[in-house]
């Protein structure tokens, strides 16, 4: 094979994986819909994710919550304010910053959280049933490396 026959070969397979992302990520996109409608009707995956990051990063400042999801500090403080009128998200005083707060869920956050996630819980799981362990841990390795930009280690 050719520098050019190798150069195409390449471009034709990151063009496929390019199109199998679109796929993926199209379909997370539908989960996460149907997630945020499941914790509050009409929720919009936007706040959802907001929700989910506070989750994620229990005791968050709302600076640092903007810049984790690398978005608007007003939109965020919105998104937030609408979070604690659902009763699903509370701020508390930051010990190390009395003029701050910090972020965290509220208990029936966390409890409509799982009920919203309870449907799709086993959806990876169930698609790699009957992939071979090995293959499993080979897709892990490839997308941590694709993730982080490395080249991907030896198995």
């Amino acid at each position: 094979m050719t520098s050019d026959d190798t150069r195409a070969a390449r471009t034709e397979a990151v063009r496929a994986l390019e199109a199998e992302f679109g796929e993926l990520i199209n379909r997370f996109r539908r989960i996460i819909a149907e997630n945020a409608s499941r914790v509050s009707p009409g929720m919009l995956p936007g706040a959802y994710k907001v929700f989910t990051t506070i989750v994620r990063r229990e005791g968050i400042t709302l600076s640092a919550l903007a810049e984790a999801l690398m978005a608007d500090k007003g939109q965020i403080s919105r998104t937030v304010r609408e979070l604690e009128a659902l009763g699903l998200v509370q701020r508390t005083p930051d010990p190390a910053d009395g003029r701050s707060s910090l972020l965290s869920a509220t208990p029936l956050g966390l409890e409509q959280l799982a009920a919203a996630r309870a449907p799709q819980e086993s959806l990876l799981v169930d698609a790699v049933d009957e992939w071979p362990v090995h293959d499993i841990l080979n897709l892990t390795r490839l997308l941590h490396a694709l993730t982080a930009g490395e080249r991907p280690r030896a198995d």
